[in-house]
């Protein structure tokens, strides 16, 4: 049994005043005054305490990357849950279908069996295929495909029952009856890399898709007459928008207008992190590109951002020096991005929930695991 005590505990999305949370066996055991004894005790001297981070959004991390299969996202698992992450969805990029459908294996094999005391493996995300070419980004257009029943199976190659989520671009030809065909299956379909105006933002969302891929990047932009996809999903309750807080994808204002338009509780930040996060600037790679970090951003070699370098506990504190209060900005690194695909289980401090906590500093400026 642990005690952790004088904690300002993340409650119900408030922080309450100095209380105690045991934990016994990786859960949580009780919180408040409990007759219960502890073997350590630890004393948070009034600091904030969060639950772990949930990454939905998640290609790399410290030199390691999805796509290379299982020893990579048992590395992630483990580097991630130091950085206090308690679940994420590995990412896959544009490739192949035999690249991707052995990406995804290699993401089962850590679901059959996780590392131990690492970020807990939610599922797969797929960036990829059905995008559109026009709005590519940082994803190698070549291997895009139509989203068909067909190139499904060829691409999932067998594994389709760990797949979590699903970015797609809904202007794509039999795209409105794609997404029904995933979310019939419990799939949370997100809209990214799209060409699509607002009245096919609108029209998906009716077809049942749920998310959205790093908004206002790689997507139609904002106009007064063309609402574009942010204009759409910043008005449409049905979608939970995910957001690249690290200041240099979008400007704190954006990220600002994106939460006053949807609240804490559809605003989702992801870290969109390739291999280079965590690591020094130099020379890394995404789908096979060159990729150069420097100066906390992740570039191609003509300017493109690729991804970023971002931790969700930097997210947290650039959140919070964007003017965001505290008890908004822990809502989405925690329980938003959680619910967005689905899970109760993450995100929160409850009995019975997982016992992995983040501590916040009383000053708002310092995150740690604990």
């Amino acid at each position: 049994m642990k005690l952790y005590r004088n904690a300002r505990l993340y409650l119900d999305g408030k922080f309450t005043e100095p209380d105690c949370v045991y934990t016994e066996n990786g859960r949580i055991a009780a919180i408040g005054e409990a007759d219960l004894k502890a073997e350590e005790i630890i004393d948070l001297n009034g600091d904030y305490l969060l639950p772990g981070f949930v990454d939905v959004h998640i290609h790399g991390f410290r030199g390691h990357d999805t796509m290379r299969g299982e020893a990579d996202v048992r590395a992630m698992s483990r580097e991630l849950a130091k950085e206090g992450v308690a679940a994420f969805l590995p990412t896959t990029m544009s490739a192949s279908p035999e690249a991707t459908a052995a990406a995804l294996e290699g993401v089962r094999a850590v679901m059959l069996n996780p590392e131990k005391d690492g970020a807990v493996v939610l599922g797969a995300h797929m960036e990829a295929p059905f995008l559109s070419a026009g709005r590519a980004g940082a994803q190698p257009a070549c291997y895009f495909a139509d989203p068909t029943k067909e190139n499904w199976e060829k691409y999932t190659g067998g594994c389709e029952n760990i797949v979590r989520m699903v970015t797609m671009a809904p202007e794509r030809d039999n795209a409105l009856a794609f997404i029904g065909y995933l979310t019939a299956r419990g799939i949370t379909v997100s809209l990214g890399h799209t060409d699509a105006d607002a009245e096919c933002v609108h029209a998906a969302a009716a077809a049942g898709a749920t998310h959205v891929t790093h908004t206002f990047n790689a997507q139609t932009p904002v106009n007064h007459r063309k609402p574009g996809v942010p204009g759409a999903a910043l008005t449409d309750d049905r979608l939970v928008c995910e957001f690249i807080g690290d200041g240099i994808h979008l400007h704190p204002d954006i990220v600002r207008l994106l939460i006053r338009c949807k609240g804490r509780d559809r605003a989702a930040a992801i870290t969109d992190a390739m291999e280079a996060a965590g690591m020094p600037d130099g020379c890394y790679e995404l789908g096979g590109q060159q990729v150069f970090a420097k100066d906390g951003a992740a570039r191609l070699a003509d300017g493109t951002l690729a991804g970023s370098t971002l931790t969700l506990g930097r997210a947290l504190l650039n959140l919070i020096r964007f003017g965001i209060p505290a008890e908004d900005a822990a809502a989405m690194v925690t329980c938003t991005p959680a619910r967005s695909v689905g899970n109760t289980e993450f995100g929160v401090i409850r009995v019975g929930a997982p016992a992995v906590f983040v501590r916040l500093s009383k000053t708002l400026d310092s995150v740690t695991r604990i």
